[in-house]
């Protein structure tokens, strides 16, 4: 009986973190970064070979202490398995994370293509890119 309320409670703990994920979410979907808008411009409403891509999607890769562990995924299609991460200046200084989080996507089976701001310039390049990982 304690077990079963121990569980109760950890389960609505993780109802909540799981509705503040969601809230994540949709803030960083309103407030994109200049890199996130220009991308998003090419991989919109299907206009990207087609494909429907989602972005600023979570994934929850586990529970600790009755919280859920999360990451949020710059851009998504589902129908490939494939994330798409915009790098700026930040991942310079956060390699070991990165690489971590690449680790526990590549374990749920997605592949991940990383592409640095500065590429966009070129964005015929960055698509080509993104087709290599079909």
């Amino acid at each position: 009986m304690v077990f079963e309320v121990s569980h109760c409670n950890i389960f609505n703990e993780q109802m909540i973190a799981s509705r503040n994920i969601i809230h994540l979410a949709r803030h960083l979907r309103k407030n994109q970064t200049r890199a996130e808008r220009i991308l998003w411009q090419e991989l919109r409403d299907r206009r990207f070979e087609g494909l429907k891509f989602l972005r600023q999607h979570p994934f929850i890769h586990g529970a600790r202490d009755g919280r859920l562990l999360f990451f949020i995924a710059d851009f998504y299609c589902a129908q490939k398995s494939l994330v798409i991460e915009l790098d700026g200046n930040i991942h310079d200084f956060q390699k070991e994370y990165d690489y971590q989080r690449d680790l526990l996507l590549k374990m749920k089976g997605l592949e991940i293509l990383r592409i640095k701001n500065e590429e966009l310039k070129d964005m015929e390049a960055v698509k080509e890119k993104i087709r290599d990982c079909l």
